[in-house]
């Protein structure tokens, strides 16, 4: 595994030359290994809902959802465990519980299986969250389905795991046999170090819930953060004044037509509102969420289920799973989905997240997250070049850590050059009253950031050139803040200013952060490295590197802008105009009429979707087959909001057959009101499969759009869905293909009525756009 590092430099300078507009601008990073997607191929095929965490150690270890690992194996890991030391190349380490050491209120009579890990390190402990399928009494149900939240402690990250004896969040019971979707924990720790669990699904909707100090139990009355029938696989984590909502949309595993994606909100409370980009909140019935990954057209679809890790330099990435398109199961279709483990970057633009500058998945060689360096150090071979020390330093040996460095000497310094003048970062895990310094070799520490223990605060001082004067801050430490057990903390100085934050494991959810404004002559640094305030600090995983450089635009993707009239119809007329053919509906529904400069067309009570075939459509021609083009329609469908009046919907099409197609729609599910994009299609088996991907928030009107391209180096058309609600901006959502020897038709839509009073889609136009 480490001899990759050797050829990183050439790789990756190969990569940088072909990298997109609005990528990083490091060309060459240090300690950065290139690879390819899926990172976890070296020893699974499938690491469904991965969850990582960068131990004590300075290893970087991944837990997955209960599976086989391997095509064929049809043995079910119990929490797979893997490590790497840069964040790429991953070996599996075991699992973190098996058939004999199960939860004993997991109900394994009735085939419990343990699902979706969470991974956290507090106080000396790691903590591992779980979904427990079927729970027993006590703590669980005689009943069926009652699913539950658990937790394992362990001294190490790949354990033993010890179950804390009962559920966190037990059974939620609605009838018999009836309970809401306990699933996907995620937890966090707030600045005032206490500790928060979210968690939830579909079927109840996702909440948080403050944990008592152990973790082990939720106590107090549960928020709801977003709504029922739209998230779950929700990952949190703060990044300046907001808490951001990762959660995950649409259905996780349907083979080849899965739309799994990634939307997010923030809030600046940890119990919410969160709201989207647009404004949105995540509670509204047209339910808000900004996408952040979805599928782009390659080889990757159904991304979802993510967390974020953040490499040595400071980029986030965030590492998640997909289906390849082409083999989207793990053994026979229908079975087990195969969701492999994809890494990718993770860039923050105006304040939101995007991967990889809005591009999406990657399937080719990308540029790898720093995880090394010449001033990193994990103290394994002592303390060497180029680190070198002031006052007196010795090497310990931690069950947790393994070697690590402890000051004999009040202020004892471990530093090294800074690889370029710039923005730096420094990190290290620390205990007692260590801290991190940057400045010149010559003048001593100009930057000092440490933990006050005896004052419970954590503590910044800048000294500037002569006449500038020198600068202090500080912060509280949370009450419940323990110095003797191992912290993270970060120093960044970039741009005049010094960004510093102390947390338990560099999870996003930092118990401290300070900011200062630097005077002149502290505002660069030739060497960095830690500081022990007083002797019997310890410090570890060390280091010192130049800081990211942060990507500021997204790259924008092509729409065709000009109008092309022959293609287009404004319904001005008292009929829908030249080239449209009406396919009728086998239920003698009504069928659309021109009115008013609207085309009006009931919700028909027949569907598209699956093997009926009896829905209406209303279709034409594009421009061209292999051209690039867009059509778009103005729709306004009175579903309101909240009452259930499944699946009745509008919008536009791209119809090649009955079993072959694309279908981008306001519709409403259950008590939701959501624009999805579906895609049915025929498998090489013949079996009928339909799914969907989920796009921006709908409104009372609501503005819908499909582009189309033609791939032609592998032969396809690729369909991007574009929504926008009245008054705000376009959200661009997923891609579709459809096989390049198919003839598309494009066309409007209003079908799905299973419930509910008839409601009526109203076409203000549809619209045909090329270049």
């Amino acid at each position: 595994m480490l001899g990759r590092r050797q050829i990183a430099c050439v790789l990756v300078a190969a990569v940088a030359a072909v990298l997109p507009a609005g990528t990083s601008a490091a060309a060459d990073p240090e300690g950065s290994t290139p690879y390819v997607n899926p990172v976890s191929q070296d020893f699974a095929d499938t690491f469904a809902d991965p969850a990582v965490i960068r131990g004590k150690d300075g290893w970087w270890y991944s837990y997955g959802t209960s599976d086989p690992l391997r095509e064929g194996e049809n043995v079910f890991h119990r929490i797979p465990m893997a490590r790497s030391d840069n964040l790429v190349d991953w070996e599996y380490v075991g699992d973190a519980f098996s058939d004999a050491t199960m939860p004993s209120w997991a109900d394994t009579a009735r085939g419990a299986s343990i699902w979706a890990p969470d991974i956290r390190y507090v106080d000396g402990q790691y903590r591992m969250y779980y979904v427990v399928t079927e729970t027993r009494p006590p703590g669980g149900t005689d009943e069926r389905f009652d699913n539950a939240i658990g937790m394992a402690t362990a001294p190490t990250p790949v354990g033993p795991w010890t179950d804390s004896g009962g559920p966190v969040v037990g059974p939620r019971r609605v009838g018999p046999d009836n309970f809401t979707w306990t699933f996907d924990p995620s937890a966090v720790t707030d600045t005032d170090g206490s500790q928060w669990l979210f968690y939830g699904s579909y079927y109840g909707g996702v909440w948080v819930a403050r944990l008592s100090a152990d973790g082990r139990r939720a106590v107090g009355d549960p928020t709801m953060v977003a709504i029922d029938n739209k998230f779950e696989g929700s990952y949190v984590v703060r990044r300046g004044d907001y808490w951001y909502f990762f959660g995950s949309v649409a259905n996780c595993c349907a083979g080849p037509t899965t739309g799994y994606s990634v939307h997010v909100g923030r809030s600046r409370d940890l119990r919410g509102p969160y709201v989207d980009r647009e404004g949105i909140p995540l509670l509204a019935s047209r339910a808000g969420g900004t996408p952040t990954l979805v599928q782009n057209g390659n080889r990757w679809i159904a991304a979802g289920h993510n967390a974020v890790v953040t490499d040595l330099a400071g980029q986030d990435w965030i590492a998640y799973h997909a289906l390849g398109r082409d083999d989207p199961w793990l053994d026979e279709p229908g079975g087990i989905n195969e969701r492999p483990m994809l890494l990718d970057r993770l860039d923050w633009v105006d304040g939101w997240p995007y991967v990889r500058a809005d591009l999406g998945p990657s399937d080719d060689q990308q540029q790898g997250p720093v995880t090394d360096g010449a001033a990193f150090t994990r103290f394994e071979q002592g303390i060497t070049a180029p680190f070198r020390t002031q006052g007196r330093w010795t090497i310990g040996t931690d069950p947790q850590s393994g070697r690590y460095a402890e000051a004999l000497r009040n202020r004892s310094t471990i530093t090294a050059p800074v690889p370029e003048p710039g923005a730096v970062r420094a990190e290290a895990d620390v205990r007692g009253a260590a801290g991190l310094v940057l400045g010149e070799p010559t003048t001593g520490p100009r930057i000092q950031v440490w933990v006050d223990s005896e004052a419970n605060m954590l503590r910044a001082k800048a000294v500037g050139a002569r006449g500038a004067g020198d600068r202090n801050a500080h912060v509280a430490l949370p009450e419940s803040y323990r110095p003797q057990a191992w912290h993270s903390l970060v120093v960044e100085l970039r741009s005049g200013r010094l960004h510093a934050e102390l947390s338990h494991a560099r999870l996003g959810d930092p118990l401290a952060v300070l900011d200062l404004v630097l005077p002149a002559g502290a505002d660069t640094a030739d060497e960095g490295g830690a500081i022990a305030r007083k002797k019997g600090a310890d410090v570890d995983n060390l280091s010192v590197l130049r800081a990211h450089q942060p990507v500021t635009e997204l790259v924008q993707e092509h729409v065709p802008g000009t109008l092309s009239a022959a293609d287009s119809d404004e319904f001005d007329g008292t009929s829908y105009g030249a080239g449209w053919t009406f396919v009728d509906d086998t239920r003698g529904n009504p069928d659309p009429t021109v009115t008013g400069g609207e085309l009006v067309w009931p919700v028909e009570d027949t569907d598209l979707n699956g093997p009926a075939n009896d829905a209406g459509l209303l279709l034409r021609a594009p421009p061209s087959q292999t051209g690039n083009w867009a059509v778009e329609t103005r729709l306004t469908i009175d579903t309101g909001e909240n009452e259930v009046l499944n699946y009745q919907q509008g919008g536009i099409v791209a119809y090649v057959d009955d079993d072959l197609f694309t279908r981008l729609s306001h519709v409403a599910i259950w008590n939701t009101r959501q624009t999805e994009f579906g895609k049915e299609l025929r498998d090489e088996q013949g079996v009928l499969r339909n799914g969907g991907t989920i796009a921006g928030p709908p409104g009372a009107t609501t503005y819908l759009r499909i582009v189309h391209r033609f791939d032609e180096a592998n032969a396809e058309h690729e369909l991007r869905a574009w929504t926008k609600r009245e008054g705000g901006t376009w959200v661009k959502g997923g891609v579709w293909t459809l096989p390049g020897d198919t003839t598309i038709q494009v066309g409007l839509i209003s079908h799905g009525r299973q419930m509910g009073e008839t409601k009526t889609s109203r076409f203000d136009y549809f619209r045909t756009y090329v270049d």
